[in-house]
């Protein structure tokens, strides 16, 4: 391996590559500390040149290799699990422009989301993806996740704001599809091949991103809701009442909200008494009538139908962000408060409520003292359905993860849902996702890995099951 290991380091260029164990230990372990990798070469390619190089030479030599860009992922995708050599996209981070007129951008992989944002408000545009993580994520894991995010809900999943990419194929030969066109009707739209396919198929090192106009209106109010069915018919309320201008419609259970106030500092309980359930909503647009006086007149008419039973309206920039900042601070709050079993699924808008309350009933009877951690993006049908461990049991409850994964993705299958709404499968998820996608599903899973990646060197062991059916 060393004459490999050379050969590669050679075509990262200066400053492209690294063995120190030091430096690429925080490379092997995801972000829930799961999952631990090995890689004994860390490659930081700078150049869409390098990394074709790179994957030439792994290609010849059947050398296995694992790409990834933040390292925020949640279900071990971007880890080398079995020694692989590691590929960090972070020193491709160039904006390499951004046509203001036709509302497009076109980044590398290593830009992070947060970069993103800010060089399209700089030309008073929008990014819309949003995430928790997007300081550190950049946009190629966005992409080979097709990240989700919180405003989903009218802008559609990473797959709906990627106009072209530039892919390196397993073998080093560039796929050059890094057109800023909205529309291209010129037969299979192979860019979508590479959207959440995890590094599986080809490496992303650029893509052309769509912008919007940046909201010169935008108010955010919380919510307290009686039940998750009240907060179904509130979307379906607001909807209507603004016109699809709702760009946010996120849903928290109160012990998600207690956890919150108890773990993270400088957080406090945002109306006068609690309640089951709230809900954190966004409207956003353009100049001409007060979107603050219809969000207020809207509440009125849920409150009026007892959809509602308090509200407030943010006043200003700080208090929306100190709304957003409880939710986008739930997975700390989560950590620090111990051991927890997590699910990020999907089911049809119309079914939360009925689901929440089955898989909460199913599993606190099946396992005693696990307690419900619920909150999501209603408005596109995601939850994060978790469940905390019983106090003082972490180690023991840890053991029961595969057992109530089964339990709940079972039900998720009931209600013709997905196990996976915007994570991704990584390696995490791989061995069950038999359980739920049909085997012609995966048959022509496996059949696009090996026409892409013939000798099984990009990410092996994620995404695509080997096995037949569980």
């Amino acid at each position: 391996m060393s004459e490999i290991f050379n050969r590669l380091k050679d075509a990262a260029g200066p400053n492209g590559s690294s063995q120190d164990a030091k430096e690429i230990a925080p490379h092997l372990e995801e972000w829930r500390g799961r999952i631990q990798g090995q890689s004994a070469l860390l490659l930081k390619p700078a150049t869409t040149e390098q990394v074709s190089a790179i994957l030439s030479i792994c290609h010849q030599t059947g050398t296995a290799i694992v790409p990834q860009g933040g390292n925020t992922g949640l279900v071990g995708g971007q880890i080398p699990l079995h020694g692989e050599v590691l590929l960090s996209l972070k020193r491709m981070n160039r904006i390499r422009g951004i046509d203001a007129g036709g509302m497009t951008m076109t980044v590398e992989a290593g830009v992070t989301l947060k970069e993103t944002q800010d060089a399209a408000a700089a030309e008073q545009l929008l990014f819309p993806l949003s995430l928790g993580s997007e300081g550190s994520c950049t946009i190629g894991g966005n992409i080979s996740t097709n990240a989700g995010g919180n405003h989903v809900l009218r802008y559609g999943m990473m797959r709906a704001l990627v106009l072209g990419l530039e892919v390196v194929l397993a073998d080093g030969h560039v796929l050059p599809m890094l057109k800023s066109l909205h529309k291209d009707n010129t037969g299979y739209d192979l860019k979508q091949l590479f959207i959440g396919a995890e590094g599986t198929l080809g490496i992303v090192t650029a893509a052309a991103l769509r912008l919007f106009p940046r909201p010169t209106q935008m108010v955010t109010a919380l919510t307290a809701v009686p039940s998750p069915n009240a907060a179904l018919n509130l979307l379906g309320h607001m909807q209507a009442w603004t016109g699809g201008l709702l760009s946010s419609f996120e849903l928290v259970s109160r012990p998600t909200l207690d956890l919150v106030l108890k773990n993270i500092p400088g957080t406090r309980d945002p109306l006068a008494a609690p309640s089951p359930w709230y809900v954190l909503m966004e409207v956003s647009g353009g100049a001409g009538a007060s979107l603050e006086a219809l969000t207020q007149s809207a509440l009125e008419g849920a409150m009026a139908a007892s959809l509602v039973s308090d509200a407030v309206v943010a006043q200003n920039q700080a208090q929306a962000r100190s709304f957003w900042h409880m939710r986008e601070t739930i997975a700390e709050a989560e950590k620090r408060e111990g051991g927890s079993i997590k699910h990020d699924i999907s089911v049809p808008v119309a079914s939360i409520p009925a689901f929440i309350e089955e898989a909460t009933a199913v599993v606190v009877k099946k396992f005693p003292g696990a307690r419900p951690i619920c909150f999501g993006h209603m408005g596109d049908g995601n939850l994060h359905f978790n469940f905390n461990a019983p106090v003082g049991s972490d180690a023991a409850f840890a053991a029961e993860w595969d057992e109530m994964q089964l339990t709940v993705h079972d039900i998720v299958k009931r209600y013709s849902g997905s196990i996976s709404a915007e994570h991704g499968i990584g390696q995490m998820k791989r061995d069950v996702l038999p359980r739920y996608k049909s085997s012609e599903e995966l048959d022509a899973m496996r059949a696009l890995k090996h026409a892409f990646d013939p000798k099984n060197i990009l990410n092996p062991g994620k995404t695509v099951p080997a096995v037949k059916r569980l």
